[in-house]
């Protein structure tokens, strides 16, 4: 194995592995691991063109201010190659973007500016617009502007493209290929390769439900309405400038919910930790695969980790919060309880346990109170509040018991009572406490009512 002199040298080249625990019909499946590259997606290929090309054309220098809006990896592979370059870095992302995503980029030394994720293009707080804006005002930027950029689809025409034909003639070539799209600089750089050196590979569009990409394709109509999705970096609600969809002529639509227990099936089956985007277009290819009557090699993209969704689809409690994993439905209130004390899943806190300990568990769980367990027993609720009074102008009392700060006067619901009876316990500032008798059942919060409104609605 080589030694390498920068982190850059590590872009490209990303491994294949042949599903093996997938249903795939009667296709061999390949998945092409871009979540190798060094900033976890295909995006650090764009990053590293779309730079290097405004250096060679003379638009910058280091030291100079870069401005992009993306939704999805653009801006990591972008911040690893300023990072490296000695450019300054300014990111407009929108507010669905995963919190992993935002603490790299602002680690990695990027300025992230969040914007709207609801609003549509010719918008003032759009992403795109709004990056465009801020470069225009500020002295000496460089709008890098991956949707009109041509080194964008240049990197997948002269690099991705052909190293992925090298490494499928192993196999005996590719038939069928899967990818998203969000700038399109991997469809049209692609499309681009494979009509000149390998024309009868036909191209697949894996779609959000949503945008506006799979009607376009599959009807040939373009709408000027989309909706909103959850999945990051892929769908569109306009066509970008850069676009060539000529040789594209299937596409499939695939809702949140799919893609996301798609990418759990992917880790759960073939150890392999893909993100939501991923999800999309593996359900798109295992879909594609399963219509096939005679035996093709497709291939798809892994296009980024996981690691930048652990707090969203494969967090089991966002996963039930936004009604992606089924529950069980038992018709009273322990339908809005997210976390169950009988299935071990409330955190808690013993009277005899140190306040710190209590402390502790709050910021490490983001809860902001704990029910207090003596054995099977509820014998109180400590909370923030209470913590936060007892050991005000002496600190030493984060030693005292829990015990001595919580409050043992609890405000218990019977879990047969109707929903409406929550909400006093909240008018008075407080948590409601679920009981079947004496028997604790667990906590409804506010956001835990909001949400299960809001999935009586989905």
């Amino acid at each position: 194995m080589a030694i390498h002199s920068s982190v850059l040298e590590l872009i490209g080249d990303t491994p294949i592995v042949k599903a093996q625990r997938l249903d795939t019909g009667v296709c061999e499946l390949y998945l092409k691991l871009e979540s190798q590259n060094p900033g976890g997606s295909v995006k650090d290929r764009i990053g590293l063109s779309m730079i290097e090309g405004a250096e060679k054309a003379g638009h910058i220098k280091p030291g100079d201010t870069l401005v992009e809006g993306t939704a999805g990896n653009t801006g990591i592979g972008l911040a690893l190659v300023a990072q490296q370059k000695g450019y300054k870095l300014i990111l407009v992302v929108p507010d669905k973007m995963s919190r992993e995503k935002i603490f790299n980029l602002k680690a990695m030394g990027a300025q992230v500016v969040l914007t709207r994720s609801d609003v549509a293009k010719g918008h003032p707080d759009y992403y795109q617009d709004l990056a465009e804006r801020l470069a225009r005002e500020t002295p000496g930027a460089y709008f890098i502007n991956q949707f009109g950029n041509p080194d964008n689809p240049a990197a997948h025409e002269f690099g991705t493209g052909p190293e992925i034909l090298a490494q499928m003639a192993e196999v005996g070539g590719l038939d069928t290929i899967v990818f998203g799209c969000g700038s399109s600089g991997t469809m049209t750089g692609l499309s681009r390769c494979f009509a000149t050196h390998s024309p009868q590979t036909e191209l697949v569009l894996a779609d959000p439900v949503g945008s506006i990409l799979e009607e376009y394709i599959n009807r040939g109509t373009l709408s000027d309405k989309s909706a909103s999705w959850m999945v990051e970096g892929i769908g569109e609600d306009f066509l970008p400038p850069i676009s060539d969809f000529s040789r594209v002529k299937r596409a499939y639509a695939i809702s949140d919910k799919e893609s996301f227990l798609t990418a759990r099936e992917l880790l759960e089956k073939e150890g392999i930790l893909g993100g939501s985007s991923t999800g999309t277009l593996l359900a798109a290819a295992l879909k594609y695969c399963r219509e096939q009557t005679t035996a093709k090699k497709v291939l798809v993209f892994v296009c980024d980790t996981g690691n930048k969704y652990l707090s969203k689809m494969y967090n089991d409690y966002w996963m039930l919060d936004n009604g992606f994993l089924a529950r069980e439905q038992r018709g009273d209130l322990r339908d809005l309880i997210l976390r169950p004390f009988s299935q071990r899943d409330t955190v808690v806190v013993g009277p005899n346990d140190l306040l710190v300990t209590a402390y502790q568990r709050m910021k490490l769980y983001d809860v902001s109170q704990l029910p207090v367990m003596d054995g099977e027993q509820l014998v109180g609720i400590v909370d923030e509040s209470d913590v936060l009074l007892h050991v005000y102008g002496d600190e030493e009392r984060f030693r005292d018991p829990v015990s001595t700060a919580m409050v043992s006067k609890l405000d218990k619901v019977d879990v047969g009572s109707p929903i409406e009876s929550l909400l006093p316990v909240f008018d008075r500032g407080h948590v409601v406490i679920v009981t079947e008798g004496e028997k604790f059942l667990g906590l409804i919060t506010r956001i835990d009512l909001l949400n299960y409104l809001r999935r009586r609605v989905q």
